[in-house]
């Protein structure tokens, strides 16, 4: 459908935003000869009115390709080399929150972009963006009553879209920067807002306003549509029922978190109410899901397709369990641009800037049987880990996800030096990959190869065909969401929603379930009080959505972000005990020796640092616009 601009100046985003410097309304709505029309003919017909709508997709943030080096994992999972300076990730583990808007690479958060442009580096700007749409939302809100040329159907399809976007962009905003002033109207442009911020729990309740009318109005497939039949096969990212009820219930089960809780009632425990609420909206989201197969677990066969697809001429990955994705713009050629050079060493990939998995974080990943890793450094007969088999038999996403030691990487000798041996992952204390160039070197003793092939290099050729994007919500996530809500609001692990038949342990293990995984069941031991199953349905949430952009949120919202052993990242150190080419042929049941990790850095953070701090600019504007506590 096409776009559609209007000949007046409409005001191009909340005066909040302005303030900050965003876009112009020339850089907005730039007259065209082919639009000498009324104001009013935007809003008149379907059609003209999805057109105003559309921009609301355009300003959806993108996680992985703002600039380059996109970096957007912040919590425990992932160090990036120790002397660079300008990547946002480096701010956060020195504790200084201003990078959001200041950092050179990798800030998905800034201030400022241009909707409408299809450029990649213009689309992260959470902030500025989510301003924009929220003001946008709020004029087609308040044109409603000017859409006489449609169906009722057409109308509620434009109404549902539009309270979709003003709840949605506001919870995005929430999630970091907390309570929020809550912009349901349209704000005059010549007068300063008095609007006050409202307490997270507050904001929330408005966001589940808007998000309950979403969904009470959008339809679960746009296909099943008259509206949508004249696009069918194009609708999938278009905002429907399960994607609004999603993130109603997400909106509800964040409110009733620790510190959520703690900024709204000064309780740091959970608010068993929100989460009983959270738990009712994410069963009838699932018992939608499961009874229409609008949205489908992958098969695990299938895992890499969930965030990239290779040589299939663009095609957009997610496959049926992506419910809402991050930006699509240039998502042919994003990776291109240096994500492909930071998951390998110097050798493989002679430039970029390099980002290793935690040996911390790796060891959430568990045993085949189900059973966590409680010590990594001891050998623990009921679990079956031991250190000196530290990768055999373990759950198989750790395979996917993580790169080994002496796992094949290269498959041309001569594209590292026609060195045989370096076609082979040297990650033992004192091989290749840990010694050569020291600062880039693999320094944790792991590489990533969630978010691409473990033989990725420049000379395959894989970054010209490969086509990358993260999902904001996919459908395992919300079976933890619910497991969750389900356990925190009744206090047990069998705690469920009255309109759903899982139980919440039973939500973490139809995840493990996924058709190909075969993961163990959650243990008993698990299950006899909500402390202990807290620990295995929170490390369930760290392996399945590792790397996704998750953890920093999660870690925050569970005011664990300035507690040991959090705030720790740290490498492995080991010596090779078989030789070479048995390792190089099976390298999941090598044997090592003197295996042990050591801290690489500790981060020092205090309480300031659960929530990022507003520009000056903003809390300037008017003393009801509080700064955050500490900044």
């Amino acid at each position: 459908m096409k776009k559609f601009f209007t000949t007046i100046c409409l005001p191009c985003t909340l005066l909040l935003a302005v303030a900050v410097g965003l876009g112009s309304c020339n850089k907005y709505l730039d007259k065209s000869p082919l639009t000498d029309i009324s104001d009013k003919q935007a809003f008149k017909d379907f059609r003209n009115f999805q057109g105003f709508t559309e921009e609301l997709y355009s300003a959806i943030p993108l996680l992985t390709g703002i600039g380059s080096h996109n970096n957007w994992n912040f919590g425990d999972e992932d160090m990036w080399e120790p002397t660079e300076t300008r990547v946002l990730a480096y701010n956060i583990d020195q504790g200084d929150y201003w990078g959001w808007n200041t950092a050179i690479f990798g800030s998905w958060f800034k201030n400022g972009g241009v909707p409408s442009s299809q450029v990649r580096g213009d689309k992260g700007n959470l902030w500025g963006l989510s301003w924009y749409a929220i003001r946008k939302a709020n004029i087609g809100i308040a044109n409603l009553g000017l859409l006489n040329e449609a169906t009722d159907e057409e109308k509620n399809l434009i109404a549902g879209q539009l309270y979709f976007f003003r709840g949605w962009y506001h919870f995005m905003l929430m999630q970091y920067w907390g309570g929020l002033p809550y912009i349901d109207l349209v704000l005059p442009t010549d007068q300063t807002p008095k609007l006050p911020r409202l307490s997270y729990q507050a904001t929330a309740e408005k966001v589940a306003a808007d998000l309950q009318k979403a969904a009470d109005l959008l339809p679960i497939d746009w296909d099943q549509t008259t509206a949508g039949a004249q696009t069918t096969g194009n609708n999938n990212f278009r905002i429907n029922k399960i994607m609004a009820l999603c993130f109603l219930g997400k909106n509800l089960l964040y409110a009733g978190s620790p510190l959520m809780n703690r900024e709204s009632t000064g309780n740091s425990n959970y608010n068993a109410d929100y989460c009983k609420k959270a738990a009712e909206v994410f069963g009838q989201a699932l018992t939608l899901i499961e009874s229409t197969k609008r949205y489908e677990l992958a098969n695990f066969a299938n895992y890499p397709q969930l965030f990239y697809t290779f040589n299939q001429n663009g095609k957009i990955p997610g496959l049926k369990e992506a419910i809402f994705m991050e930006n699509l713009a240039e998502a042919a050629g994003r990776f291109r641009w240096n994500q492909v050079n930071d998951y390998r060493p110097m050798t493989i990939n002679a430039s970029g800037i390099k980002v290793y998995p935690t040996a911390n974080y790796v060891d959430y990943y568990g045993m085949a049987n189900g059973l966590p890793i409680t010590d990594p450094a001891v050998a623990d007969a009921e679990s079956g880990y031991t250190p000196e088999y530290p990768w055999r038999n373990r759950d198989p996403r750790f395979y996917n996800d993580i790169m080994i030691d002496g796992e094949k990487c290269v498959n041309n000798a001569a594209n590292v030096g026609n060195n045989q041996f370096r076609q082979y992952a040297s990650l033992y204390t004192g091989g290749f990959f840990r010694t050569d160039y020291s600062t880039k070197a693999v320094f944790t003793g792991y590489m990533n190869s969630k978010l691409c092939s473990k033989l990725t290099n420049d000379w395959d050729g894989y970054r010209e065909n490969n086509t990358f994007v993260l999902s904001l919500l996919r459908l395992s996530d919300v079976y933890l969401l619910y497991a969750e809500a389900a356990s925190e609001g009744n206090n047990s692990p069998t705690g469920q929603a009255t309109n759903y038949s899982k139980t919440a342990v039973d939500a973490v293990n139809f995840v493990r379930d996924r058709p190909g995984l075969g993961v163990g069941h959650v243990a008993a031991k698990f299950l006899g009080s909500q402390d202990a199953f807290r620990s295995e349905y929170r490390r369930e949430r760290a392996v399945e959505l590792a790397f996704e952009g998750h953890r920093f949120n999660d870690l925050r919202r569970w005011l664990l972000l300035t507690e040991r052993p959090y705030t720790l990242k740290k490498g492995i150190d080991f010596d090779r005990a078989t030789p070479n080419a048995e390792i190089y042929e099976s390298p999941r049941t090598a044997k090592v020796n003197n295996f042990r990790e050591k801290v690489l850095f500790e981060r020092q953070l205090g309480q300031r640092h659960y929530w990022f701090p507003f520009l000056i600019s903003d809390v300037n504007m008017y003393p009801e616009f509080k700064q955050n506590p500490g900044w």
